[in-house]
């Protein structure tokens, strides 16, 4: 809704900023891109194996052993076109109709979506901000029925940034182990976009009793900017992949070649920028929770991960805008400020908070200067008279410096 209005919008030549990308602004590392074109002059134009050259797949299984003390065979791992076909197809290989799917809300927008369309029922499972975002063993406990077939956990999550620590996942893995018949798909893709020095662990590494009923995934689209190589992986037992890659070979079959050959390039070669990214981000991301933090209204947990912050503006709820209208939701607010302040974000009930919007700082340092300006500027405020949000700019620069 907010994106196809900012479409409108631009065309008609307004200048609007946008803080929703999905996707981080650097660069693909050259050593990739070097590969890849290495594998095209080779010739490596050509069909792969379905679920992955054995080149990846042992690149893939050589990750999980390195960095999470998994191991996987390649006959245990499955690459697809990006996560999201990893999802889909372990999804739509798993559920008969009326299997339950349990979703921690907030949640990316594809799960319950794939859930749906593989015919099973998602089960939300509010994670408040004072809960730190984050599913709490007494409530994913209550969630499991008969039915329940899938706990997914995202884990730096899209969108709140919130990241379990190895007690937490313990915790919920106590649990798990009571329900024998409930299988966890663990999302990591934002695995490398951790804050403050915290530790990145994932399900099957935090309880390896689990790990035969577990669902690893990840892909090179957020750690090594490389969202439009579209590679994704995930390593769980041989029978589900050996069946999701029964499912992949009669829809898109193998993810494209030269693709693959970049993410060979990109698990095994050099590292170091990921670090130098990770520190860009925790700057930005720094700087947009102190502004959002300074204006009335908006309350803002900081992200332990990914790149986005998931802001309340419960607040501002049953206020009107200078036109009269109510801000009666995150859409209310996210359109008002589209229309009025030329500014696209993201409203919360695509992430099941309605209450909330998401903010990306994947962008530059200055649309994130320029986008927090333009929400203190909203005209709910009193512009007027109040010198705080009549100041030029320039006055809110150290809030980002």
């Amino acid at each position: 809704m907010a994106g196809q209005r900012a479409r409108e919008l631009r065309a008609q030549g307004r200048d609007i900023v946008g803080l929703t990308a999905g996707e981080p602004d650097f660069e693909t590392p050259s050593h990739i891109k070097e590969a890849a074109n290495r594998a095209m002059a080779a010739g490596q134009t050509r069909y792969t194996d379905v679920g992955g050259t054995p080149e990846l797949r042992e690149a893939v299984s050589y990750k999980f052993r390195k960095e999470n003390g998994l191991d996987y065979g390649v006959n245990e791992v499955i690459v697809g076109t990006g996560a999201k076909q990893v999802i889909f197809n372990a999804l739509m290989c798993t559920l008969d109709s009326g299997d339950e799917v349990i979703v921690p809300a907030p949640y990316w927008v594809s799960y319950p979506d794939i859930t749906l369309l593989a015919d099973g029922v998602p089960v939300y499972v509010d994670c408040p901000a004072d809960q730190g975002f984050k599913l709490q063993p007494a409530d994913l406990e209550r969630a499991i029925t008969p039915r329940t077939r899938w706990l997914i956990l995202n884990s730096p999550n899209n969108p709140s940034g919130a990241s379990y620590t190895r007690a937490e996942l313990g915790a919920l893995a106590d649990v798990l182990k009571r329900h024998p018949h409930v299988w966890v798909m663990t999302d990591d893709i934002y695995e490398h976009l951790l804050y403050d020095g915290r530790e990145f662990v994932t399900m099957a590494q935090v309880a390896p009793e689990l790990k035969d009923r577990t669902l690893t995934i990840n892909g090179v689209s957020k750690a090594y900017a490389m969202t439009g190589w579209r590679i994704g992986y995930g390593g769980a037992p041989a029978a589900l992949i050996k069946a999701m890659v029964k499912l992949q070979s009669q829809s898109t079959s193998g993810a494209s070649s030269i693709g693959q050959a970049a993410a060979v390039a990109a698990l095994t070669g050099p590292q170091d920028f990921i670090a130098r990214n990770r520190q860009i981000f925790q700057e930005r991301r720094d700087a947009v929770v102190s502004a959002l933090g300074a204006i009335d209204g908006i309350r803002c947990h900081a992200p332990e991960g990914a790149f986005y912050v998931f802001a309340s503006c419960s607040a501002l709820l049953g206020s009107r805008t200078p036109s009269g209208s109510l801000i009666q939701s995150s859409d209310d607010w996210i359109m008002h400020l589209l229309d009025s302040q030329n500014l696209a974000a993201l409203q919360g009930s695509a992430y099941g908070v309605a209450s909330h919007f998401r903010l990306s700082f994947a962008a530059s340092t200055e649309h994130l200067l320029e986008g927090c300006r333009r929400i203190m500027r909203w005209p709910a405020h009193n512009s007027a008279t109040d010198p705080m949000f009549s100041a030029p700019g320039p006055l809110f620069l150290p809030l980002f410096l």
